[in-house]
């Protein structure tokens, strides 16, 4: 009996030996074990599709969770620690047993900002190429992005939507924030005059108002460069034909028009002058066996996002099986980044979506500048809220 068991013991053992180095082969594949990529009817890997990146599992990694695979317990703590998950529970079930109130959206009038009702980021956390994974970020081994100078990295978000990490720090408005002096904060891409408004970078005009509030692209880089995952509208849309790959972004329905050539050397040849710096960067793609590789250049200096106008990224989108896409990016800027840095992220593929409206209802901006247009008729100076607030 002692033999058998013996016995069973090692083959279980043996088994778990082979399925863990079968994952761990397969992770190394383009396509999950005995699928087969489908092609377009001129053949090249069809990627087409409604995709989705909604997770809690975010670009960089927590503390906490140091390796980049999760286990299936440490995957359902970062869920359950999740800030948004933690919210909606809150919200559902409030501590205040006297509080009978389901915060689901009636409430507004209250104040405040977005409640969870209004989220939509994800409360799982992501699976790629059939792990559970801690962050995007692959490399570094420590999953955090490898800005070049601590300032960098403590400076956090410009004000109103620009990113702080989208030019040199000498481009920017740099001062000491007022709450914490160890930290600084950023003003924006553009010098502001804080001892009156209707400069730029100020709030006080439409025109002086970031891009992202202007409805002219999204937010919290969902479009890229490189593709993150926020707080809500996760949803891609990836069209492609014989000449062109179009993803379009369900935040602000933003649009990356891509030409594709029939090689890197012929694709970088149609770059286009440097001058032109559009919205989500320029980019050109080719196909190399199962994957659309896309290079983008030249990104738009006042739009959030991870590159410089100096950096370069390199995105492979390949199917993994029949509902869900890799995207793997690589980031070499040495303007922003002291490395190279690498990510692979689960497009999961979902349902169609709805209109993105963007200011369409928002009555506090009719009400910011209707005020701005007062303190103007009275004669009174509009002092950008950030040059006040200092961080």
């Amino acid at each position: 009996m002692r033999q058998r068991r013996g016995l069973g013991l090692a083959l279980l053992a043996a088994l778990a030996v082979a399925a863990s180095a079968g994952t761990a082969a397969e992770a190394q594949s383009l396509h999950q074990f005995g699928y087969k990529a489908p092609r377009t009817s001129w053949g090249v890997p069809d990627i087409g599709g409604v995709w989705s990146n909604a997770s809690v599992t975010d670009m960089q990694r927590e503390p906490r969770f140091p390796n980049l695979v999760l286990t299936p317990a440490e995957a359902a703590e970062m869920e359950r620690h999740d800030y948004y998950n933690v919210s909606t529970r809150a919200e559902l079930k409030p501590s205040d047993t006297k509080d009978t109130r389901l915060l689901d959206g009636k409430d507004l009038l209250a104040g405040g900002g977005y409640n969870s009702f209004w989220i939509d980021q994800g409360s799982k956390v992501a699976r790629v190429k059939g792990t559970l994974r801690s962050s995007w970020i692959v490399e570094p081994a420590d999953g955090l992005i490898p800005f070049k100078d601590s300032a960098r990295r403590n400076s956090g978000p410009g004000q109103g939507g620009s990113s702080s990490i989208d030019l040199r720090s000498s481009e920017y408005t740099a001062q000491t924030s007022k709450r914490d002096a160890s930290k600084l904060s950023i003003s924006g891409p553009v010098p502001v005059n804080p001892a009156r408004g209707g400069q730029e970078g100020s709030y006080d005009n439409p025109e002086t108002r970031p891009a992202s509030e202007r409805c002219l692209i999204g937010f919290g880089s969902a479009g890229g460069p490189v593709m993150g995952n926020v707080i809500y509208n996760n949803r891609y849309q990836i069209v492609q034909s014989p000449t062109h790959v179009m993803i379009l972004v369900e935040m602000v329905h933003d649009a990356r028009i891509i030409p594709v050539f029939s090689s890197a050397d012929e694709a970088r040849k149609n770059f286009r002058p440097n001058v032109i710096k559009p919205w989500l960067g320029d980019s050109v793609g080719w196909y190399e066996g199962d994957e659309l590789v896309v290079e983008t250049r030249n990104a738009n200096p006042i739009q959030r996002g991870m590159l410089s106008a100096q950096g370069k990224l390199i995105e492979r989108f390949s199917r993994w099986n029949e509902g869900q896409v890799t995207y793997t990016f690589e980031v070499d800027d040495p303007a922003l980044y002291s490395r190279k840095w690498k990510g692979e992220m689960a497009l999961n593929a979902t349902q169609r979506w709805f209109e993105y409206a963007c200011h369409e209802g928002n009555y506090a901006m009719t009400g910011i500048l209707a005020g701005a247009r007062k303190l103007e008729r009275e004669g009174r100076s509009v002092v950008p809220n950030f040059a006040e607030e200092g961080g």
